[in-house]
């Protein structure tokens, strides 16, 4: 009795062991791969409870979900010689479970590391102004660079982006005073043109104001008006042009007159200069005589006092008494 229940947990314990080693569970985001004696089986294990033959089958599952792999920062050179920093983020599946298996030991390891050297290889192919303005076209040829290798390893690349671009700090001040000179530039060239707007309006106010004199006068009263409307204790009346015109035009005649008379005096004071210069003699008229009155008093010079003799100083010997000389 003993002998007959140990054999029927043997057999209970058997067919638990073998029943494991037979079912498999696939879940919906995973493919089961098949070798058998180390043969791969042609049929790809869909999702489910599946059934392999006991010590002669091993069952590898691969995940067909999107990996995001992260790739670190890539000290690199660029085209035109910058040194930068660049950090990646890759998003590739398993199109191939069986490819994936057969062809490469750890599809996630080798796809990080092509994805490292490409790139390294992209950014060196291109210029940092590229990088940092047309980051889509980086993108797209990083996707196509780091695809071809992995599609024989049966997996699709389906995005490449990169997140961040390490620049140096002397190439940022550089670029920061780049783009402020950019942003003066534009500043200056927008007051340019609105200058010119405003010179080509304030022509034609000054084309419409001339065919309509009245027009100036109201302008004129209307300033006035806006000045007075602040309170202010000075009142500035801005003086017509017009009318100094007209005080040039009346004077103008006696102007003439007498730079007429200056004339002849300017020109002779001219010749005498120009003989000056040309080393001939001016003719020098003669001084008139100034007569002297001979009652004219002329003061006699002050008399030298005569010198005074200064009697001689004491010398005084080293016992304290004076010389007699």
């Amino acid at each position: 009795m003993n002998v007959v229940v140990i054999i029927v947990i043997a057999v209970v314990l058997l067919g638990l062991i073998l029943s494991s080693s037979t079912f498999r569970l696939v879940q919906q985001y995973e493919r089961g791969v098949v070798l058998r004696f180390g043969r791969l089986l042609p049929a790809v294990r869909e999702p489910g409870l599946r059934v392999i033959v006991p010590l002669a089958d091993r069952m590898r599952k691969v995940s067909i979900q999107t990996v995001v792999l992260d790739i670190p920062s890539q000290g690199t050179i660029t085209r035109d010689n910058v040194t930068i920093g660049v950090d990646a983020v890759v998003y590739f599946r398993v199109d191939d479970p069986v490819r994936a298996v057969i062809n490469v030991e750890n599809y996630v390891q080798a796809t990080s590391q092509v994805a490292q050297t490409s790139l390294r290889s992209v950014i060196g192919r291109s210029d940092l102004d590229t990088l940092l303005s047309d980051r889509a076209r980086i993108n797209a040829e990083l996707r196509d660079v780091i695809d071809a290798p992995t599609e024989e390893w049966g997996i699709v690349v389906e995005r490449v982006e990169i997140k961040d671009i390490s620049l140096p700090e002397s190439m940022r001040r550089s670029m920061s005073r780049q783009a402020e000179a950019e942003r003066d530039r534009r500043a200056r060239v927008i007051a340019a043109d609105g200058e010119l707007q405003a010179s080509g309006k304030l022509s034609q106010a000054a084309g419409t104001m001339s065919d309509t004199p009245g027009a100036l006068q109201l302008r004129l009263l209307q300033t006035v008006t806006d000045v007075a409307a602040e309170k202010n204790s000075t009142l500035v009346m801005p003086f017509p042009v017009e009318l100094l015109r007209f005080f040039e035009k009346a004077t103008g005649g006696q102007v003439g007159g007498q730079a007429a008379a200056q004339t002849p005096a300017s020109d002779e004071a001219g010749q005498v200069e120009r003989a000056h210069r040309n080393g001939a003699v001016a003719p020098v008229e003669a001084l008139p005589d100034v007569a002297v009155p001979a009652s004219a008093d002329v003061p006699e010079p002050a008399a030298i006092p005569e010198p005074v003799d200064l009697p001689e100083a004491p010398v005084f010997t080293t016992d304290g008494r004076a010389d007699p000389r």
